[in-house]
């Protein structure tokens, strides 16, 4: 029997996808490549339109059970080690945009999504079902698996992120975009790190072509930390070991972090890629949702959360067929597109260099909180879901 909606993919977005559309009356199943549904990586950072979204799919107050609330977004000089300004998270910043700003461990919000689907009866899970293309007529579309098996639906969620072959049949853009920037993650306890460095607080330390940045996750058993480093990095590859001195030697422009970045060990590197925004993600019955739609570089803050934005708009939208697709596209195509170019252009703000530097400080420093939590306002207040 072929379900509702096929979802192709079953990291956060895909199962978010897939938790919004069952909401909505579908029958959904979802198609992951992997062998079993898993998820890898260290901390994420869920401001309040994250969260908003995770209410509307029922893992609002799971979440934030587990997360840490964050108390300040804290801007260091990496070079100086001044503390430029701060953004307070705190009474003001969460009565204006409904919610706190938290982290939590990728791999806790991944298995709330994933026991959260296992409960519901509408959906389906298939492991090892990567989708390798689709075909489409005006009664339902097809996923076609890589192995030869064939699925098939009303509708196709191609959430199967950055490397996405759903995209590559819709939209056919090509690789990804190498950014030159190489980033180093590791994650540490908290008990070895000293007590005075201990803190509730976001920390960019930022400094020529380089930044480093540090917060608590796991509900402050463990401190992730993120450093980049705009290497011109010729090609792209992702989770190689790289050396505690190698790190270091990286980041030795930023002597104010060198104390914390010589807690790291066990460090793994990727190089950053994303795309341009596209004219469009959606064609007949097949759209795309996440890092397959809109994929952005880190540095916002806002790729879950995006994500999850899109899942909530979509699951309401899939019982009006291709229109409906559309207008989920209509929905998302703008906002996505400007939060993709505002992660690339915040690489200017943290790896700023001398003059441009002390511009950029004096400009951060004299802004008030109201001004500080206004410049967000655009990504972080949106509550998907409200009336349009």
């Amino acid at each position: 029997m072929s379900a509702d909606v096929i979802v192709a993919g079953g990291g956060i977005g895909g199962l978010a996808s897939a938790l919004a559309a069952a909401a909505h009356g579908h029958r959904v199943t979802v198609l992951e490549r992997g062998a079993a549904f898993t998820e890898l990586g260290a901390g994420i950072q869920l401001a309040p339109n994250g969260l908003h979204a995770l209410d509307r799919l029922g893992l609002g107050a799971a979440t934030r059970a587990v997360a840490t609330p964050i108390d300040e977004l804290r801007f260091m000089d990496g070079v100086t080690g001044e503390h430029v300004t701060s953004m307070p998270l705190g009474e003001g910043y969460r009565d204006r945009f409904g919610s706190p700003y938290v982290v939590v461990h990728r791999g806790e919000l991944y298995r709330m999504l994933l026991e959260a689907c296992r409960d519901t009866a509408g959906i389906t899970l298939r492991a090892a079902s990567p989708v390798a293309g689709f075909h489409q007529d005006a009664t339902g579309v097809t996923a076609l698996l890589a192995g030869g098996g064939r699925v098939g639906g009303a509708a196709l969620v191609g959430a199967d992120g950055i490397h996405s072959a759903v995209r590559a049949a819709l939209v056919g853009d090509g690789a990804p975009r190498n950014s030159g920037i190489t980033v180093y993650r590791a994650i540490i306890p908290m008990h070895e790190v000293p007590e005075h460095l201990r803190s509730r607080a976001v920390t960019w330390w930022c400094g020529p072509k380089c930044h480093f940045v540090h917060y608590p996750i796991a509900g402050g058993r463990y401190l992730n930390l993120a450093a980049s480093r705009d290497d011109g990095a010729p090609r792209p590859f992702a989770g190689r070991p790289a050396t505690a001195e190698h790190v270091r030697a990286e980041l030795a422009a930023l002597p104010a972090a060198r104390h914390l970045l010589e807690l790291g060990r066990d460090w793994r590197s990727w190089v950053l890629v994303d795309r341009d925004p596209v004219p469009g993600w959606t064609d007949g019955r097949v759209t795309l949702l996440g890092d397959a739609a809109h994929p952005m570089l880190h540095y916002a803050a806002q790729g879950a959360c995006q994500a999850l934005e899109d899942a909530v708009t979509l699951g309401g939208l899939l019982g009006d067929g291709p229109g409906g697709l559309l207008e989920y596209q209509r929905r998302r195509l703008e906002r996505t597109a400007a939060v993709q170019r505002a992660s690339r252009d915040s690489i200017r703000l943290w790896h700023a260099a001398g003059a441009a530097a002390a511009r950029r400080n004096a400009a951060l420093a004299a802004m008030t909180a109201t001004q500080l939590h206004d410049a967000v306002a655009w990504m972080h207040a949106e509550r998907i879901g409200a009336s349009r």
